[in-house]
């Protein structure tokens, strides 16, 4: 498929200028009602503007599918999940929804029909692993697509759960499949929805500039709302105040929370004249446009218009350059897609936020990378353009602009309206934290546990919250955010925790970038260096955030990420609950280091990158507090046996947990602290999935062993069905570190101390692996062997003990409980 024959998959893997794509099925023959097909990386204003078309007269409009770019503010598995909610929440399960895909573009430029559209076309080789030269731009946590993943942590706490539809790996509908069956059932309007460098991009069309310019160029008619016209349109405080007033609907109710929580968490004191509404007023316009469809000039109620000759600008002048920065040309006989040599798409491509390209003095910014630019000849395309928002009609009504009024009058009206938020979803429903007493038990060694929240992790996490407390004293998580899963997947540790009934367990959320990436001059945002090499479906991030498409089984934590916070951690000022605030990780290890009998000392096991073990031991006598510590992870390089970095072929010895961020890695291994390594080789033996699934069939069918099976059969289904899960059988050994803290004298382990010494030169050829060095490498630790049988024995029996068991089962008995009269008054509950 190439590339002048793709014009639907272009529309599937852009966002384009906030634009809504009027015209194609708006022929003199067309009768009502209008299907429409909305396109949208559910962005906060995103799902402002897909409620208030779902609140639209069904006769007249009438949405048929949403597909999700993953390209954006947010990520794939949480953005999936939060639109099947809504959709239940209004009634909707009829609407197909659409995301990702296994398959990529060919390096002949050929386009598979799968593509997953998780990365830019420049970007995007054949797979669902790579960089991030434009999200890159975009905060991955507070601010960010944490933020947005969670809509603030407003989600868990307001939509209801979706009965029968969430994600589930290899079932869930591609976007491909529900666009391409939207689109042949008959006439239908796509809606696209969607720094110092480029001072002249906006994020949508930034994020995918070539995908951008060929949707542009392809013929299909599109009206564009450009940031020119939304910026005339924004949030004013009388707006916000009569949101406020008007919350006659549970939609209503779930925007001004959401706009409230924007506001409360906006970066600086210019909200109201820095927040707008983008999409939302984009669908007004849209949809004004197709009622006036005889209009010439696409005059509706909302917007003025004109018509603009523009383009979209995918690369920098000047054009026909070899810099190593534009994959489409560079090291290529024959350019990707046969695009013309010298042509508009063969200069520079900016490469990072700090591309020394595009960078001239006082920092200010030239490239122009995604630039929707007003041009003259034959690469122009004639475009109907908004203009600006029209003002309200009412001159006595508080509200400025004509579609304020309109939003709120759709959004509040009675009729299509949600049926339930999740507190009156359910009848009895109430919030109990399970916190157990052991006041009378004598504690074994403090732990702390740092996961990344990969699905082995989360296995570990169970065997742990298992172990006698006599043994083991599970003190916190810390959660590294560079790892498997993104940020806010940290509510799955939550409620694994209340599942568990160990509401009392604190959890930190750690850095989201390996130690050199952030970016020197904003934080907040960073390169994907290392990061990069975990892919985005087949067994990376969409399963790793869904759980494989189970954790909406486990029962549902009165705890979750939040965006609250106050001024006391450099907020720029106090939401309304900053008690609720998410804790750091740093925070938490220094509360548990505090808290600490004297002379008592801490056991760390990290299951991730060991970015959060850096930081901490880069404390001043921070090593001093530190037991042990084992790190699951590593690969001793022999040049026998290799690594399992799956995605840098050019690496073929190092392991994923050290090449993450082999920095960090490199300062751990180094420090004073005492290390048990258990490395990739050793991990390898206990990575059988018949031999554990068999451990499994055993009469005692608690119900976190039967979670535990549940998790593993579908992973082992998985790497069996697809190819590209061929890498399931990783995250078994990484349950391996926990049994050995907890029980190594039952497995007969064999150790060897080795001196070794971490790779970190920043070629990532090399970075991760780990040698042996005699004349500098540090003395470790290494599992070498261990009883195999014995290991298969405990792990099974441990889980299916009924000591220290779930105290509450799955979301399906907290449904049973919360539809009828509860009981239960307290929530404390008796030593485990």
């Amino acid at each position: 498929m190439r590339i002048g024959r793709v014009v639907w998959l272009l529309v599937l893997l852009v966002c384009c200028l906030e634009a809504a794509g009027i015209g194609a099925a708006l022929d003199a023959g067309q009768r009502l009602p209008r299907q429409i097909h909305l396109d949208t990386d559910v962005d906060t204003d995103d799902f402002f503007a897909l409620l208030y078309l779902l609140k639209l007269n069904r006769s007249e409009f009438n949405i048929k599918a949403v597909t999700i770019n993953a390209n954006a503010w947010t990520n794939a598995g949480h953005a999936v999940n939060q639109v099947y909610d809504i959709l239940y929440m209004m009634d909707r399960d009829d609407i197909p929804v659409g995301i990702g895909g296994e398959g990529g573009i060919l390096s002949d430029g050929t386009i598979l029909r799968n593509v997953g559209g998780y990365l830019p076309i420049i970007e995007q080789g054949n797979s669902t692993a790579g960089g991030c030269r434009y999200r890159q731009f975009i905060p991955p946590g507070q601010g960010g697509r944490l933020d947005i993943d969670t809509n603030y942590g407003l989600r868990r706490g307001f939509l209801p759960q979706q009965g029968h539809r969430n994600y589930s790996p290899l079932r869930q509908p591609t976007a491909q499949e529900v666009m391409v069956d939207a689109i042949s059932a008959g006439p239908i309007t796509v809606f696209v929805i969607g720094y110092k460098s480029n001072p002249d991009a906006e994020f949508n069309v930034f994020g995918d500039p070539f995908a951008a310019y060929q949707v542009l160029h392809s013929g299909i008619p599109i009206t564009l709302v450009p940031l020119d016209a939304t910026n005339t349109i924004p949030i004013t405080e009388e707006f916000f105040t009569e949101l406020g007033n008007r919350q006659d609907t549970y939609e209503a109710q779930y925007c001004f929370q959401s706009l409230k929580m924007a506001r409360d968490t906006w970066f600086d004191n210019q909200f109201y004249t820095s927040y707008f509404m983008w999409d939302s007023f984009t669908s007004g316009v849209a949809v004004s446009i197709m009622r006036n469809k005889h209009n010439p000039l696409g005059e509706n109620e909302f917007a003025e218009m004109e018509y603009r000759n523009i383009t979209v600008i995918t690369s920098n002048k000047p054009y026909g350059i070899s810099d190593g920065s534009n994959p489409f040309f560079d090291n290529r006989l024959i350019p990707k897609f046969n695009l013309q040599r010298g042509g508009v798409h063969s200069g520079h491509v900016q490469v990072g936020l700090q591309d020394p390209f595009c960078l001239v003095k006082n920092g200010k910014g030239k490239c122009q990378d995604g630039y929707t630019k007003e041009v003259s000849g034959p690469d122009s395309v004639r475009v109907l353009v908004a203009k600006r928002a029209k003002p309200n009609r009412d001159y006595g009504s508080p509200l400025d602009r004509e579609f304020f009024s309109s939003f709120l009058d759709v959004l509040n009206l009675p009729q299509q309206t949600g049926r339930f938020n999740f507190t009156t979803q359910f009848p009895y429903y109430k919030e109990i934290l399970f916190r157990p007493d052991f006041s009378k038990e004598k504690l074994g060694i403090p732990v702390v546990f740092d996961m990344d929240m990969s699905a082995g992790d989360f296995l570990a996490l169970i065997y742990l919250l298992k172990v006698p407390v006599k043994l083991i004293d599970l003190k916190a998580i810390l959660v590294s955010g560079n790892g498997w899963a993104n940020a806010a997947t940290i509510d799955i540790i939550y409620d694994i925790l209340h599942m568990m009934g160990r509401d009392d367990i604190p959890v930190g959320l750690g850095s989201l970038f390996a130690l050199d990436q952030p970016d020197p001059s904003f934080s907040a945002v960073g390169d994907c260096k290392y990061i990069k090499a975990i892919p985005h479906g087949s067994g990376g991030f969409l399963d790793s955030d869904t759980l494989f498409g189970l954790s909406r089984s486990l029962p549902r934590s009165p705890r979750r990420y939040t965006a609250e916070n106050s001024v006391d951690f450099g907020a720029p000022r106090d939401t309304d609950h900053p008690e609720l605030r998410q804790p750091l990780a740093l925070e938490v290890w220094h509360s548990i280091a505090k808290a600490v009998e004297p002379g008592q000392k801490i056991t760390i096991l990290t299951n991730g990158p060991l970015t959060n073990l850096a930081t901490i031991l880069s404390e001043k006598n921070s090593s001093s507090l530190i037991q042990n510590v084992y790190i699951v992870g590593g690969h001793i390089s022999d040049n026998k046996g290799k690594g399992n970095l799956f995605t840098i072929p050019s690496n073929k010895y190092a392991e994923f947990n050290m090449f993450l961020d082999p920095l960090a890695a490199k300062r751990v291994i180094d420090s004073e602290v005492n290390i048990t390594l258990i490395p990739l080789s050793t991990q390898q033996k206990v990575a059988s999935f018949p031999a554990i699934l068999k451990a499994l069939q055993q009469p005692k069918k608690t119900p976190e062993a039967v979670l535990t099976r549940r998790l593993l059969s579908r992973l082992y289904h998985l790497q069996q069905k697809h190819e590209r899960y061929h890498h399931m059988s990783i995250f078994l050994g990484e349950i391996l570190g926990a049994v050995i803290l907890a029980n190594d004298h039952l497995l007969n382990p064999t150790m060897q101390v080795k001196p070794v010494t971490v790779l970190a030169t920043g070629d990532v050829s090399e970075d991760g692996q780990i040698v042996i060095d005699w004349n500098h490498g540090k003395l470790v630790n290494i599992l070498e062997n261990l009883d195999l049988e014995a290991y298969y024995d405990h792990y099974s029996n441990l889980l299916g003990s009924k000591t220290q068991s779930a105290v509450i089962g799955s979301f399906y008995d907290q449904k049973r409980i919360w539809s009828r009269p509860n009981k239960t008054e307290s929530g404390h509950v008796k030593a485990l």
